[in-house]
């Protein structure tokens, strides 16, 4: 018998609870110990591989500090036949990283405004010096941090 494939707004919600859990700093155990579940629980929320009912996500939305919406912000679209651009999955990836979440705690810690400035055109130059498509084709690409 065949395993069933996750549906893809299940793994989109997993994917944007996995980003906030990150940028809090929460680790899956955390999480599932607030929710009074397993970690493993946990993994397969954000995997997709199970579904989250209505009210658990309200608990999630609570505990992560962010309104239910959040979850469904920036779906392409509610069919799960519509691909999300290549472009959000690349920040999704980045942002979900260990690089991603220490880089925009680093860069959010920065109070004065114009330094932010200076760094984001140095971070832009340095970009076009090495165009995105071709860093995509390479093995340094960056990995989701797993747990």
């Amino acid at each position: 018998m065949k395993a069933k494939s996750p549906n893809a707004i299940d793994v989109y919600v997993g994917g944007r609870l996995r980003l906030r859990r990150k940028v809090l700093g929460l680790s899956q155990g955390s999480l599932a110990d607030a929710l009074g579940i397993t970690f493993q629980q946990v993994q397969k929320y954000e995997k997709g591989m199970n579904r989250i009912g209505a009210s658990r996500l309200q608990r999630i939305a609570e505990i992560l500090k962010v309104p239910v919406g959040f979850f469904f912000e920036n779906n392409a679209s509610a069919s799960p036949d519509v691909e999300p651009p290549r472009e959000t999955d690349d920040v999704t990836l980045f942002m979900t990283s260990k690089e991603g979440v220490a880089l925009s705690r680093a860069f959010l810690a920065i109070e004065d405004p114009n330094v932010r400035q200076k760094l984001l055109a140095l971070t832009r130059s340095l970009g076009s010096a090495n165009p995105v498509e071709n860093h995509r084709d390479s093995s340094s690409q960056i990995e989701p941090e797993r747990g």
